[in-house]
């Protein structure tokens, strides 16, 4: 079961192959991180943070922080030598074998795939923040956001579907497929807009800071009141880490970079510093200048009872940060900023389609790969005649993500993308160990310091946020995974090209895509 191993010779014959046009350098792979990065995790989840950890969520960003620092060490060191499409997933083949690659690249497909929901229910809180600003117009809640969830039942109180969250998905669909992909002047354009927001964010915050706002600091304490879970700062540390989850998809455009081996790791490390750095100002600033205090302690963000407690409070005419949908520009407003608020949410209509077009971008890639090796139908990554993308799995793909963002709340779909996540991580954790031992010998352009040390507190890091998500959220991983352990024996393994003993080179193929830019 555990024997089917591409070999990792294979994979980089493919890549020279292949020879896709190398144009991105250091700072451009930077830029990308730091665009996929900085989204809709600062932008909304801020508030979802609060609720779980009130002012502890500052402990909760460097924990995240921590984690992603030691995944992208291990990540770096595989990328420098793996420079190909597929992320994780071709990592995993090439080390650990078939079975567990593809276990990890159906969890990247529920990375991504969800991501791109999250991504779409932020822009349209920010959306309709704006609209109301600016026109007074706000659509019925019925069709402003999505019911809430819990293991109980469904509660449509707080709405019945997110219709301005399905505009956006579909729209970035439509234009994913038909072949529109940014520049990268284009992109640098839009990464300047999120990083000049946040900048003024925090010019205007901190001097607001009320250093009353930080007590009690830890509300719901490390791991959240006895009989909660998901709470807490640990817990508010496992749904944060959706906002630094971008980095890895610097990865999957090793194939487009110039020296991979120095300038993967530079962009995968230089742009989570950067985030990190922004991410602990911006939390600061939120928290000082309103407080971040929970409505109820032990009350889940985006549960029903979260949902009814918010509700109560805007009767009375009160928002705390904890129930805002667009965290940044309320904390703005409510210090009589009204004018930067607006444009802390243009900034975020401007730019957050654009993350949503690089989840989409990375889970069509994903896709892709995974069919170029036989294990989902090759079908799948047909390319249109006239549009030279894939264009099938691209719809595919955005009708679910748009499904997911018209029915769910922003943090229930930033829990959940984090447990395929940190699966992924914890798998790279495992396999960056695994080819030490198996190949030791192998030129290694970027070597993990303290390997030995740095993927043991990877691996155990991912654990340990991944049980401290929410209930719900842990439990998606396993049935997701049963899903994909059904495909993969009912079809998967029977059309494996390493199965069939086809390790040819499959970029050779009528169906393979067009040379890409990675879009942000």
């Amino acid at each position: 079961m555990f024997g089917r191993v591409k070999p990792l010779d294979a994979i980089l014959a493919t890549a020279e192959k292949k020879s896709l046009h190398r144009s991105l350098g250091p700072v451009q792979l930077t830029l990308l991180g730091v665009g996929a990065i900085i989204g809709t995790g600062i932008f909304v989840l801020t508030a979802a943070a609060a609720q779980k950890a009130g002012p502890g969520m500052l402990w909760s960003f460097v924990i995240a922080g921590f984690v992603c620092a030691v995944a992208a060490l291990c990540y770096s060191e595989l990328a420098s030598m793996v420079p190909v499409s597929g992320s994780a997933y071709t990592y995993s083949y090439a080390v650990v074998g078939e079975i567990l690659a593809w276990m990890v690249g159906w969890a990247l497909i529920l990375e991504y795939a969800v991501a791109a929901s999250a991504v779409s229910v932020g822009w349209s809180g920010y959306f309709m923040g704006l609209l109301k600003s600016w026109t007074g117009f706000e659509l019925p809640a019925a069709l402003a956001a999505g019911p809430t969830w819990s293991l109980t039942g469904v509660d449509f109180s707080s709405g019945v579907i997110n219709v301005p969250a399905i505009v956006v998905a579909l729209s970035v669909t439509a234009l994913l497929m038909i072949g529109t992909k940014e520049s990268a002047t284009f992109n640098a354009i839009l990464v300047a807009i999120k990083v000049t927001a946040l900048i003024m964010f925090i010019a205007l915050a901190l001097p607001a800071m009320n250093g009353e706002h930080f007590a009690p600091f830890a509300p719901n304490g490390w791991f959240g009141p006895p009989g909660t879970s998901g709470m807490g700062i640990v817990g508010a540390a496992a749904s944060i880490f959706f906002a630094y989850v971008g980095f890895d998809a610097v990865s999957t455009a090793a194939e487009e970079t110039k020296n991979p081996q120095r300038n993967v790791p530079i962009g995968l490390i230089g742009s989570l510093a950067i985030c990190t750095i922004f991410y602990l100002f911006v939390a600061a600033g939120a928290i000082g200048a309103i407080g971040a205090q929970p409505t109820e302690l032990g009350v889940q963000p985006g549960s029903p009872e979260f949902a009814r407690q918010c509700a109560a409070l805007a009767q009375q005419g009160q928002e705390p940060l904890v129930c805002s949908k667009e965290a940044l520009a309320h904390v703005l407003r409510a210090i009589n900023y009204t004018w930067a608020g607006d444009l802390i949410g243009l900034a975020a209509n401007l730019a957050l389609p654009s993350v949503i077009l690089m989840m989409l971008y990375g889970q069509t890639r994903i896709f892709f790969v995974m069919a170029r090796d036989g294990l989902l139908p090759e079908k799948l990554a047909t390319v249109h005649p006239k549009w030279k993308t894939p264009h099938i799995v691209t719809m595919l793909t955005g009708i679910f993500v748009a499904i997911a963002a018209a029915l769910l709340p922003v943090g229930q779909l930033a829990d959940i993308s984090n447990s395929g996540t940190l699966f992924a991580f914890f798998m790279v954790s495992i396999a960056v160990v695994v080819l030490r031992l198996k190949d030791p010998k192998r030129v290694r352009p970027f070597r993990t310091p303290f390997v030995w040390v740095i993927a043991p507190i990877s691996a155990l890091g991912c654990l340990a946020l991944y049980f401290n998500l929410p209930p719900e959220a842990m439990l998606v991983l396993p049935v997701w995974g049963g899903i994909g352990l059904v495909v993969y024996f009912s079809y998967g393994r029977r059309k494996s090209h390493v199965g069939l003993g086809k390790i040819e080179i499959h970029e050779d193929d009528p169906d393979a895509p067009p040379q890409p830019v990675p879009p942000i």
